[in-house]
């Protein structure tokens, strides 16, 4: 092999998982680069570096006996990684990353490098229109290949991840002007429905850095936070974060062109999702407030104008 250690796991990268698991994460940082080279050994990779990139996981690339380029993913949560793992196989030949090799005793996995590179191969200029087509795609798979037993519900994660989370820094936070506005929205989360003939395996992760492009100017979905539920929930999340701030009524409408769910019906998840958002963002004091601000009032705005 041409490399045989890693070393110690990028600054950035271990500062992220600190902060999305806590310090109970640190242990498994400290082991993260040994659990990664155990992984390279048993499928005779070659290691090369550490791609820093990710909240819920350790990244590095690899190369293969035959040449061919991976990435390895060691996950910090052994639960995430079967739903992740699982998920992509479920969603093989279709618009993500192949598995190629999975160890369920180390939660690591080998994984294709989209585009040959570390963050993919250029994106095309019609980036919207194909990502929305392939989005489509993953939603049809999901619901033609039932095996989802596993798979946590959208509804649960509502109930009981998204409302109390919104409820406590709703309580909790110095929200100014914003507090009447989110009061609104949050009066209307109870009659927020699901519509059970539309349920598929949902990505729930829509942000732009988790759709790549192969060498074909293809898209690749990657790092699903799957779960089963409305589709709408993934049109509504890539409608306000794939590219915050940018976009948004463009996106909006495309989404509910392909999918064929009405403005009407998505506008609502996409309120829930800013505000689920702008909360977050106020309580870290994360620069992106005023624009995650910007997104809900326009929604607010152009939906009620058009009765949503």
């Amino acid at each position: 092999m041409a490399k045989r250690t890693l070393g110690e796991i990028p600054t950035g990268c271990r500062q992220r998982l600190l902060t999305h698991y806590g310090p109970d994460a640190q242990p498994w940082l400290d082991d993260a680069p040994k659990l990664l080279e155990q992984a390279a050994e048993r499928w005779k990779l070659s290691l090369g570096d550490y791609h820093d990139a990710g909240h819920a996981s350790v990244i590095a690339t690899a190369t293969g006996l035959d040449g061919r380029p991976l990435l390895l993913k060691a996950w910090t949560d052994p639960s995430r990684y079967r739903h992740e793992v699982d998920t992509l196989r479920l969603w093989a030949g279709g618009p993500t990353a192949d598995v190629v090799e999975a160890a369920d005793d180390l939660a690591v996995a080998a994984l294709e490098l989209v585009g040959r590179r570390a963050g993919g191969a250029d994106r095309p200029a019609h980036e919207l229109q194909v990502v929305a087509a392939a989005l489509r795609g993953l939603h049809t798979s999901g619901q033609r290949r039932p095996r989802t037993d596993c798979l946590p519900r959208l509804a649960e994660h509502l109930m009981l991840e998204v409302r109390p989370r919104i409820d406590r820094r709703a309580r909790g936070l110095s929200l100014g002007g914003l507090r009447t506005l989110i009061e609104v929205e949050l009066s209307a989360f109870d009659a927020l429905k699901e519509d059970p003939g539309r349920a598929t395996v949902l990505h729930a992760d829509l942000y732009r850095e988790n759709v790549l492009f192969d060498w074909r100017g293809h898209p690749r979905l990657i790092d699903p936070l799957p779960m089963v539920g409305d589709p709408a929930f993934d049109w509504a999340f890539w409608t306000v974060y794939y590219d915050l701030g940018r976009g948004t009524a463009e996106r909006l409408a495309t989404a509910s062109r392909v999918s064929r769910i009405p403005v009407p019906e998505l506008a609502p998840w996409c309120r829930l999702l800013a505000v689920d958002g702008l909360l977050f963002y106020t309580e870290t004091g994360d620069p992106r407030v005023p624009r995650i601000t910007e997104v809900l009032t326009n929604l607010l705005a152009s939906t009620s104008r058009s009765g949503s």
